[in-house]
């Protein structure tokens, strides 16, 4: 062997070598994520989660989600909202990440690119301004669902500033939202991420043991209408999603809060 080709052959063992230990730490992370993502953090509360028609729950620090692989999205997020988390903290908006935690692969937000759909969060950043942890975990694509813009920065919005002020007015909410991913849905990106025709968006609160829940189911359109008129009541969204929200509550308890659909309560 000449010295050329065995300077050659040292050198291809070293490329070899340096991309196996970037492989190997590249899947021991993934496997720290994936557990990471199986366990139940103590900023959500577990008693309150809805059922999975999937079966596939991840839990990351700030919200749950469960995974709906056929949609490319979640099809609820849940998160508990405390009124000590809620701040005004401007951090730097981060990019959006693939959640490693999803086994069966989260979409790409590449597939969001030119689509005409924002990336929609369903656990809002704003609601995670109390640490940049937290408000970065939100830009997860597991976290994102195709939105119009004018309905994502318009009523979806305005709904999204109310929870907050529930939240400050109540001592914290618990939120579950998503899209409903029933129906002839459009479908945007090479992994066929659907596009939900109606979004949804239920808040419990248990202040001083007052248990309550309000409802809304809102279409993916541009409108000036009041909130209130998006109300509905949780049996009506179990309907439409074949979601159980509540299966921990007592069941007179759980009927009775999941039949009602009255804002003035709020």
């Amino acid at each position: 062997m000449t010295k050329r080709s065995k300077y050659s052959l040292i050198a291809i063992s070293i490329v070899l070598l340096v991309y196996g230990f970037e492989y190997v730490l590249s899947e021991k992370e993934k496997a720290k994520v994936v557990s990471h993502g199986e366990i139940v953090k103590n900023t959500t509360n577990e008693y309150y989660l809805p059922s999975s028609t999937t079966g596939h729950i991840v839990h990351h620090n700030g919200y749950s989600l469960s995974y709906s692989e056929p949609h490319e999205q979640a099809e609820w997020v849940a998160y508990e909202l405390k009124k000590s988390q809620l701040a005004k903290t401007n951090f730097k908006r981060p990019y959006f990440e693939i959640d490693e935690a999803v086994k069966t692969g989260a979409a790409h937000w590449r597939n969001y690119k030119n689509s005409g759909y924002d990336r929609g969060h369903l656990c809002p950043a704003a609601d995670r301004r109390y640490s940049e942890a937290a408000y970065n975990e939100t830009f997860l694509t597991s976290n994102i669902s195709p939105q119009k813009h004018d309905f994502n920065s318009g009523i979806w919005n305005t709904l999204e500033q109310k929870v907050r002020y529930w939240a400050n007015k109540h001592d914290g909410v618990f939120v579950v939202t998503g899209g409903i991913l029933k129906g002839d849905m459009a479908y945007i990106g090479e992994e066929r991420v659907a596009v939900p025709d109606q979004f949804y968006k239920i808040i419990l609160d248990n202040d001083s043991g007052n248990l309550k829940v309000i409802a809304f189911l809102i279409s993916q359109e541009d409108t000036k209408e009041p909130l209130y008129n998006f109300v509905v009541s949780v049996d009506e969204i179990e309907v439409l999603t074949g979601i159980d929200f509540f299966p921990e509550l007592p069941d007179a308890v759980e009927n009775r809060v999941e039949a009602n659909s009255i804002y003035n309560a709020w």
